[in-house]
């Protein structure tokens, strides 16, 4: 099994920030994409930036120029700093990966447990 584990979040005050942390463990042969999602009270999840394992990043466009993602391939981590943080990014943050087990090209997408991001104003 892949395990996804998440650290960093916590409660600050608009325009704070905040660094997450999503690290993969367990039975990885390769991992492709890895993500952040989010999902706020009520409403979907959605996300908010993720990478290819050639390194493409995406934005959601309402984290463009305030969060950056970031990638250790060597330590199957990725990390999420959230800047200008506003009420609006307060929501669970869960991380995504897919991840190749075995030697089989077959791919599986896990979740991390997720972590509570609260913004106050």
């Amino acid at each position: 099994q892949v395990q996804l584990v998440e650290s960093g979040g916590g409660s600050v005050q608009a325009g704070g920030s905040l660094r997450l942390s999503c690290a993969a463990s367990g039975r990885i042969f390769s991992i492709n994409a890895m993500g952040w999602y989010r999902q706020a009270p009520g409403k979907q999840r959605e996300l908010v930036a993720s990478v290819t394992s050639g390194g493409t990043t995406n934005y959601a466009d309402s984290v463009k120029g305030r969060f950056t993602f970031s990638r250790d391939n060597a330590k199957n981590t990725v990390y999420l700093q959230m800047n200008s943080l506003k009420p609006e990014d307060t929501a669970v943050y869960f991380c995504n990966a897919d991840v190749q087990i075995s030697t089989v090209p077959r791919r599986y997408a896990y979740w991390g447990q997720g972590t509570q991001v609260t913004v106050s104003s």
